[in-house]
């Protein structure tokens, strides 16, 4: 089973690849770099959330698999009623956002845009190491049939997920493309 790992980890990956609405919206070139910065500036107050992290925590239903395709915009819902939210808003106003859901659903889009573009980058690599998690599942003498059948769902929703990652709209790509050293470098800080 150690050598799922690495597949199993994808599989969590891909569930923020499942396909986002129609959006009539422009994703520009300036609204992804005011999204970054956004972000960055957000990132120099993570003292000031960390309780607030403490709090959604609690709150959650650990059971249950977060919808990685509204990663944002999820957690802007969770944060209203938190005295956090108000500073969240002002700065995301201030970056040029209307206010924190829109800055969410942005959020969600680049994010989205940006796991095509890195698994396009790795398709043939993940497809194969996909079949070869398949083949262990199948051959390991360690697992019950049960275990086999729901290992390979889940391999099956991972692989569906990975196709729909495909569906990023090609505008947004477009517009992300040039900013993924940048989104790299905003989103290390938190890892």
């Amino acid at each position: 089973m150690s050598r799922l790992h690495p597949v199993l980890l994808t599989i969590v990956c891909l569930f923020a690849l499942s396909p986002l609405g129609a959006h009539a919206e422009t994703l520009t070139d300036q609204t992804v770099r005011a999204f970054i910065s956004s972000l960055e500036e957000l990132q120099t107050m993570e003292d000031e959330f960390s309780e607030l992290t403490e709090d959604l925590s609690d709150e959650e239903d650990t059971a249950e698999m977060p919808d990685m395709s509204r990663i944002f915009s999820s957690s802007i819902e969770q944060m209203k009623g938190h005295d956090m939210y108000n500073q969240l808003e002002d700065v995301v106003q201030q970056h040029g956002f209307s206010n924190a859901e829109q800055w969410g659903r942005t959020g969600d889009r680049i994010f989205h845009a940006w796991s095509a573009l890195e698994m396009g980058e790795q398709s043939g690599q993940v497809n194969q190491e996909m079949a070869k998690a398949m083949e262990e599942i199948d051959n390991n003498p360690n697992m019950s049939e049960a275990q086999k059948k729901q290992m390979r769902e889940m391999m099956g929703g991972a692989m569906s997920a990975y196709k729909e990652a495909a569906n990023a709209p090609e505008a947004d790509k477009r517009a992300v493309r040039p900013h993924i050293e940048a989104l790299r470098g905003a989103t290390e800080a938190d890892e």
